[in-house]
């Protein structure tokens, strides 16, 4: 195999390793912020707000990642909104992660017993302040696992930004095999590359982890 590509071409990987670690942080967030959110409204007493969440999660779960981000990429520029293919991977992956990562907190805050809110609420907490101060620590912490293979499909579902030329890791890779036409080395160090994220990313899940349960 051509192994000097890889030093000729460094430079292009690594700013795929930079892009990824951007778009993936990005998406991250995203998700995040989606899924405490979608996840309150699966549990609420609303109707129609346990509707809205349960329809949010039901669809994005069941779209493919790639879709959403043709349907920002290509589709909206139809109705003259145009987005960067940095913004349009971090969307469509967020929302997406949102959805898987709100059913994994839905889960928790199940989890946690209901008297706790209950006595919360009978001390004076606002709904808002008992699952911001109360519930929502408990339910993380037992979900941490789960919430933690979700974070690593986040980065790896970064990957689908080479469909809209984002240059990320895939992307990186791509470009030096097909200017080398050593595919075989370039997508070797494309997936070196996404285990020296994922690798330390499960590391600081299993970490969390061990501290959780020692609290």
């Amino acid at each position: 195999m051509s192994w000097y590509v890889l030093e000729e071409y460094r430079q292009v990987l690594l700013d795929g390793l930079l892009i990824t670690i951007a778009a993936s942080a990005a998406s991250w967030v995203i998700a995040m912020a989606v899924a405490l959110v979608v996840a309150q409204l699966r549990l609420v007493r609303s109707r129609p707000l346990r509707a809205f969440g349960a329809a949010y999660v039901e669809f994005f779960r069941n779209v493919p990642p790639i879709v959403i981000i043709f349907f920002f990429y290509f589709a909206l520029p139809s109705v003259d909104v145009e987005m960067s293919p940095f913004l349009a991977v971090a969307l469509g992956v967020g929302l997406y992660g949102g959805a898987n990562m709100a059913e994994v907190i839905r889960s928790g805050i199940a989890a946690v017993h209901p008297g706790q809110l209950e006595c919360a609420t009978a001390y004076g907490m606002s709904y808002p302040q008992a699952m911001r101060l109360i519930i929502l620590p408990q339910a993380i912490r037992n979900v941490i696992p789960p919430l933690g293979s979700e974070s690593i499909n986040v980065i790896k579902n970064t990957s689908l930004g080479s469909a809209v030329s984002l240059g990320e890791i895939l992307g990186a890779a791509n470009f030096v095999g097909s200017h080398t036409f050593a595919y075989s080395v370039a997508f070797l160090a494309a997936a070196v590359l996404y285990f020296l994220l994922t690798l330390p990313t499960a590391a600081v899940v299993n970490a969390l982890e061990r501290a959780m349960a020692r609290r």
